[in-house]
């Protein structure tokens, strides 16, 4: 309860907000940290917050381009036994214990959600949200899936075996937007705002 009271009092003052979820492990070398970083900073010129699960490789990436951007950079940090541990880009810092009142947050504060490529828990995330859109749980928010060559096997996949033998309803697959181009991303992000209006009147998820 504690973890939900202050992380919902710190973040019910940040703005509109993306979520960017990614894999920890990628290194700043790679074109897709690059990318996170330019996305990032993108967004903060816009006056948009981003949010990541504040730890290393892409949520690093994108927490440092928010930081670059001057905008609010949001790290919401867990303890886990491995790579996570929290970066240094996050100018808004929340530490968590537990994997369910963090996930809460990242769809509460989000106005949408960027994919970029990463292992268990950004498929959890993906699926978790794409599950949420679809059932109506939640506002139809702009899903970007960053990075053709890592999702396009996937989204064959699911096509193949869940919206061809009937497991998903026809359609359900363009809830989300698959991309290589960050200015479309930032695009898409920006205009869904518009359209919805100023950060007051954004249909929050779970609100």
């Amino acid at each position: 309860m504690a973890e939900f009271v202050d992380s919902f009092e710190t973040l019910s003052k940040v703005g509109p907000a993306v979520t960017v979820f990614g894999s920890a492990r990628i290194p700043h070398s790679d074109p897709y940290y690059k990318a996170a970083v330019t996305l990032g900073r993108g967004l903060a010129k816009h006056g948009v917050a981003v949010i990541t699960g504040g730890g290393p490789g892409i949520m690093e990436a994108a927490n440092r381009g928010a930081a670059l951007g001057k905008g609010k950079s949001v790290g919401l940090n867990i303890e886990l036994p491995f790579e996570q541990r929290p970066n240094r880009y996050a100018n808004v810092p929340i530490h968590f214990h537990y994997f369910f009142s963090r996930k809460v947050c990242f769809v509460k504060y989000s106005l949408a959600f960027v994919f970029l490529p990463g292992g268990f828990g950004t498929l959890d995330e993906f699926f978790e949200i794409m599950t949420l859109v679809q059932t109506q749980r939640i506002s139809q928010f702009p899903l970007i899936l960053y990075g053709r060559t890592y999702w396009a096997g996937i989204l064959k996949w699911m096509k193949a075996n869940l919206e061809n033998k009937g497991f998903i309803s026809r359609g359900d697959l363009d809830l989300c937007t698959l991309t290589d181009d960050t200015d479309e991303a930032i695009n898409m992000i920006l205009d869904y705002l518009r359209r919805v209006g100023p950060p007051e009147s954004v249909p929050r998820a779970f609100a």
